[in-house]
């Protein structure tokens, strides 16, 4: 009796067949782009979280730095108005930029968006003082506008006082906002500028672009609204 042993040969592959072709080393990262917002891994969250940081303590030495210029004006508010009002028109654009960026937190805190909940809130006594300092802020750069450019002059006696009044108060509670978070600021401004750190989160040049957008603003404003100052007398 004969036994045939069948021994399967590979195929051959068919004429019309595609090739393989190799998975591009980006797919992955594509597919994390377009994947739901709850998908997302969590590094991209604290990115954004970060990011927002970084941007707010950007400005605010900007804002520190020009303030502290503006302050040495005062000592003699006479001789340097001009400076005086050229220095806080430049000032508009950046201060507004970092409440915008700090109501954006607040905003973001109190929706429930998990990134911001985990970070956390300031301290209670800053988160007090946030809304006043605000307030305080938009009405002292709001008196010395009106009082630069549409104020009769029957209105300035009043309106002066007014500005000193609110200069008082927003920098008794300036200090305090300032004194705490000055470690915080010190530690993030650098970030987006130094090398090995400006990489860590994306967005730097957005947010340094923010940034110099807000000067150009304010160097605008102040070249266009200071010359209205001239003959401006106490």
């Amino acid at each position: 009796m004969r036994y045939t042993v069948s021994v399967d040969r590979p195929r051959a592959p068919r004429a019309n067949a595609w090739p393989s072709r190799p998975v591009p080393a980006d797919r992955g990262r594509a597919a994390n782009r377009t994947a739901p917002r709850h998908a997302r891994p969590r590094a991209a969250r604290r990115a954004s979280v970060e990011g927002n940081e970084r941007l707010t303590a950007g400005v605010a030495v900007v804002v520190f730095v020009l303030l502290f210029f503006e302050g040495l004006t005062i000592l003699s508010v006479h001789s340097l108005l001009h400076w005086h009002v050229f220095i806080g028109l430049l000032l508009i654009p950046p201060v507004f930029a970092k409440i915008a960026s700090t109501g954006w937190r607040f905003t973001r805190y109190y929706a429930g968006n998990p990134s911001y909940r985990r970070r956390g809130p300031p301290p209670a006594v800053l988160r007090l003082l946030g809304p006043v300092l605000v307030v305080l802020t938009v009405a002292l750069f709001a008196t010395g506008v009106v009082l630069v450019v549409g104020a009769p002059v029957s209105w300035r006696p009043q309106l002066l006082q007014w500005h000193r009044l609110v200069f008082v108060a927003w920098f008794g509670v300036t200090a305090i906002h300032v004194l705490g978070h000055l470690a915080d600021t010190l530690t993030l401004a650098p970030r987006d500028w130094a090398r090995r750190t400006r990489r860590q989160v994306r967005g730097a040049s957005a947010r340094q672009w923010v940034l110099a957008l807000s000067l150009v603003a304010g160097l605008l404003g102040a070249l266009w609204v200071t010359p209205y100052a001239a003959g401006w007398r106490f």
